[in-house]
C-alpha cells in the first residue's frame, strides 16, 4: 500500500503494473508537482490562457464550461498534450450531453427521469450524457447528484435530484453510476453529507443538514454507503454541515466550531472514510460558494481541506495563490507532505483505473473528432423524446378541464412566470412553446404583464374573448437564488389568476414542481420537471389528450397542504 491507500481494491481494482506506475510517477514529483495534482480548477477564458497555465502550474485536473462540441474537443487535446500527467477533465453532466457541448443532447432533469418511475431511463441519462462527454474528451462527471429532496422550500436541490424518497434516489443513481462505468466515466456522488434537508443554499452560506445519526443512517448513509460498496470513484463533499455526526465523533465541539463537511475531520475521515469505508477519492465542493469561504480564511482553508481529508480542491479564486497557499500550509504544519502524498496516491490511481496512463502512452486520451457524430445522435433524442413521454406528470384535474384542443378551447391567453433568460440560465422556452401552441391549431395570446389597464378589462368582455388560460412558469434553480417562489409583475400584479371563477384555467410548470404551495386553488396543474423541446411537446399533445399523462409524482407536489388538493 502507498500511505495507507489500497490501490488494489475498489473503487480503483488496479494490478501491479498500473501501481507501479502510481509509485513511480509519485516518487517522480516534485513538492510542486504533487501540489498541483490536488487542484482542479474550472476553465474559463481565452483557451490560450488555459494552455499557458497547465503548462505552467500542472493541475491534476479541469473542469471546462460549455461551449461548442468541437471547440471544447480540440481544448481538452490541447490540455491532456501540455500536461505532463494525463489529466481528469470533469462536467456537470446532471442533465445530459448538455453539460459540456452545446450540441449535446439535454435529456431532462433529474427529477424528470425519476417520474417515470423506471430506473432504464437514469441508466439511459447516463448513457447520453456519457458518450457524449467521452466525445469531447471527458473523463469525470460531476453526477449523480444523490441528495434527497426532504425540503421542498430548498432552492437548489429541487428538480436536480430524484426526489424526495432514499429507495428512488439510489435505484436512479445506481443505474447512473452503471452507465458511466459502462462508458469508462468516473462519477461524483454529491453533494456528501447529504442537501435538501434545510431551505438554503451552500453557494450563499453554509448550510446544515440537521438529521439525528438514526435518520442519516436510514436515509443519506443507505444511499451513499451502497453507492460506495457498488465501486462509486470519488465523492463530491458540499459546505454543510452535519451536526449530529460531528459531535458523535467529537463530543467536545462547541456551535461556534462546527465546520463544513468539506473541512470536517469528523465528516472526511470518520465517517466517509472509516464509518462508510470509501477508498476513492474526496473532492470538495467549489471553493468559490460562500459556504466554504465565510467559514476560515483562504490560507488556512486551502491546505486545511486537504488536511482534513479532501483529496482534490475544486475551483479557485486564483490558481497561483491557492497553490502558494496549500505549499505555505505545507511548511507551516498545518497540512503534512506525508497527507499531500496520499492524496496524490488517490489522484493517480483514479488516473490509472481510467487507463489515463495507457491512453496518453498511445495519444488516444482525447477521441479522434469522429466521436462528436454521437453527440445529438437520433438514438439519443429518441431517449429523451421517450423520457419526456413517461415523465410529465397530471398532478390534478379536479374541474375536469382536459383535454383542451383548437375544436373545444380554441383561445388561449398564456400568462408567462419566470423564464428569465440569461447566463447559465434555461429562460426563454415560453417562446417555443407558444409556438407549438399555435402549431397545434390554437389562437394564442401572450399576457402583457406591465399592461395595468387590463386589470380593468370588464369580466363579460374578458370571458367573451378567450376560451381557457393557460399559466406557463419557469422557476428554474440556479446557484445563488433564494428561493423559487412565484412572484407576479410588481406594482399591482397584473398577472395574478384572479379569474379562476370566471375562465378555465390550468397551470403548467416545467421547473420547480412545488408552485402549488403558491397557487393551491388551481384545479389543473401539471409538472414537466424540464424545459427541454421534448418535455414542450409532450406537453402540447398531453394537454390535447392526444397522449396520457405517465409521469408519477416523484415528490410530494401538495408540499403538504391540504388545499392544495381540492
Amino acid at each position: 500500500m502507498l500511505y495507507q491507500v489500497d490501490l488494489s481494491k475498489k473503487p480503483f481494482n488496479l494490478k501491479e503494473q498500473d501501481i507501479a506506475w502510481v509509485r513511480q510517477t509519485l516518487e517522480g514529483l516534485t513538492l510542486e508537482e504533487k501540489v498541483g495534482q490536488l487542484f482542479c480548477p474550472v476553465g474559463m477564458g481565452d483557451n490560450d490562457q488555459l494552455i499557458q497555465m497547465v503548462k505552467a502550474l500542472q493541475p491534476g485536473g479541469l473542469m471546462y464550461r460549455p461551449g461548442p462540441a468541437a471547440e471544447i474537443r480540440a481544448a481538452h487535446e490541447a490540455m491532456q498534450k501540455s500536461s505532463k500527467i494525463p489529466m481528469l477533465l470533469a462536467a456537470n453532466l446532471e442533465n445530459g450531453g448538455d453539460g459540456v457541448a452545446a450540441e449535446g443532447t439535454y435529456f431532462g432533469k433529474q427529477l424528470q427521469v425519476a417520474a417515470t418511475n423506471d430506473p432504464e431511463m437514469a441508466y439511459k441519462l447516463g448513457t447520453v450524457a456519457c458518450r457524449e462527454g467521452n466525445a469531447v474528451g471527458l473523463n469525470w462527471s460531476f453526477g449523480p447528484i444523490v441528495d434527497i429532496n426532504m425540503n421542498f422550500r430548498n432552492p437548489i436541490t429541487n428538480v436536480r435530484t430524484f426526489g424526495d424518497r432514499p429507495e428512488t434516489v439510489l435505484e436512479m443513481g445506481r443505474a447512473y453510476m452503471r452507465a458511466a462505468h459502462e462508458n469508462g466515466m468516473a462519477v461524483s456522488i454529491k453533494h456528501f453529507p447529504g442537501d435538501g434537508v434545510d431551505d438554503r443554499d451552500q453557494h450563499l452560506l453554509t448550510s446544515v443538514n440537521s438529521l439525528s445519526i438514526a435518520e442519516w443512517d436510514a436515509t443519506f448513509g443507505k444511499v451513499y454507503q451502497q453507492l460506495i460498496d457498488d465501486g462509486a470513484n470519488t465523492v463530491m463533499v458540499g459546505h454543510i454541515m452535519q451536526p449530529a455526526y460531528q459531535r458523535h465523533f467529537n463530543p467536545g465541539l462547541k456551535d461556534e466550531d462546527l465546520l463544513p463537511s468539506s473541512l470536517s475531520p469528523e465528516i472526511l475521515q470518520n465517517l466517509l472514510r472509516e464509518q462508510l469505508n470509501f477508498n476513492g477519492v474526496i473532492v470538495s465542493d467549489a471553493t468559490l460558494m460562500a459556504g466554504f469561504t465565510i467559514a476560515e480564511r483562504r490560507e488556512v482553508a486551502v491546505p486545511k481541506a486537504i488536511a482534513a481529508g479532501c483529496d482534490i480542491f475544486l475551483f479557485n479564486r486564483n490558481l497561483q495563490e491557492d497553490m502558494e497557499y496549500m505549499i505555505a500550509g505545507i511548511h507551516s504544519g498545518i497540512l503534512t507532505e506525508e497527507r499531500v502524498n496520499q492524496a496524490v496516491t488517490r489522484i493517480l490511481g483514479l488516473k490509472a483505473s481510467l487507463r489515463l496512463h495507457e491512453r496518453k502512452a498511445s495519444d488516444t486520451l482525447i477521441p479522434d473528432e469522429s466521436a462528436l457524430e454521437v453527440i445529438g445522435s437520433a438514438q439519443h433524442h429518441d431517449w429523451a423524446r421517450e423520457c419526456a413521454d413517461q415523465s410529465v406528470t397530471l398532478v390534478k384535474d379536479t374541474q375536469n378541464l382536459l383535454p383542451v384542443t383548437p375544436e373545444t378551447h380554441k383561445r388561449v391567453i398564456v400568462y408567462v412566470l419566470g423564464d428569465e433568460e440569461g447566463s447559465f440560465s434555461s429562460g426563454g422556452c415560453h417562446k417555443p412553446f407558444v409556438a407549438k401552441l399555435k402549431a397545434a391549431g390554437f389562437e394564442v395570446t401572450v399576457n402583457d404583464p406591465t399592461d395595468f389597464a387590463a386589470m380593468f378589462t370588464s369580466i363579460r368582455e374578458f370571458k367573451e374573448k378567450y376560451d381557457f388560460a393557460l399559466y406557463f412558469a419557469n422557476y428554474a434553480t440556479a446557484s445563488n437564488k433564494t428561493d423559487l417562489r412565484i412572484n407576479y409583475t410588481p406594482p399591482f400584479g397584473a398577472d395574478i389568476p384572479w379569474f379562476i371563477r370566471e375562465l378555465p384555467t390550468m397551470f403548467i410548470s416545467i421547473g420547480n414542481p412545488f408552485h402549488l404551495q403558491d397557487v393551491p386553488f388551481m384545479r389543473t396543474f401539471i409538472n414537466a420537471y424540464s424545459g427541454n423541446e421534448y418535455s414542450l411537446d409532450a406537453i402540447v399533445e398531453k394537454i390535447q389528450r392526444k397522449s396520457d399523462f405517465k409521469g408519477t409524482n416523484p415528490v410530494d407536489p401538495f408540499c403538504g397542504y391540504w388545499e392544495a388538493r381540492l
